[in-house]
């Protein structure tokens, strides 16, 4: 059975920084797309980055970029380092890994991520 399991989340200033950990177990696949979504009240949830194993490369969401890092032990835990937080990151986080879901560049379609976390609260204050 997958399991993911957020942690890190917390209460910052604008332009403060966190560092998220998403640690995984019972995934067995050869190949992941492992990635970060998330949801603000009365929002839509919205993909942040992703890390896809077979070609090894990273995306991001445009509103995040030069911001956040995605980074990952062996393709196993993933890690989101978020820095100059801004109030509109405000929002609960979560990982999710899936086979496919990376395939084709769509790595942001919240319906092709089989496994999912319980997400990592965010709050940012201006």
């Amino acid at each position: 059975q997958v399991q993911l399991v957020e942690s890190g989340g917390g209460s910052v200033q604008a332009g403060g920084s966190l560092r998220l950990s998403c640690t995984q177990s019972g995934y067995t696949a050869s190949r992941a797309c492992m990635a970060w979504f998330r949801q603000a009240p009365g929002k839509e949830r919205e993909g942040v980055a992703a890390f896809r194993t077979a070609t090894q490369r990273t995306y991001y969401a445009d509103s995040v970029r030069g911001r956040f890092t995605l980074s990952h032990d062996n393709a196993k835990n993933t890690y989101l380092q978020m820095s100059s937080l801004k109030p509109e990151d405000t929002a609960m986080y979560y990982c999710a890994i899936d086979e496919w879901a990376c395939n084709g560049g769509s790595w942001y379609i919240v319906r092709d991520y089989r496994y999912w976390g319980q997400g990592t609260q965010v709050t940012v204050s201006s």
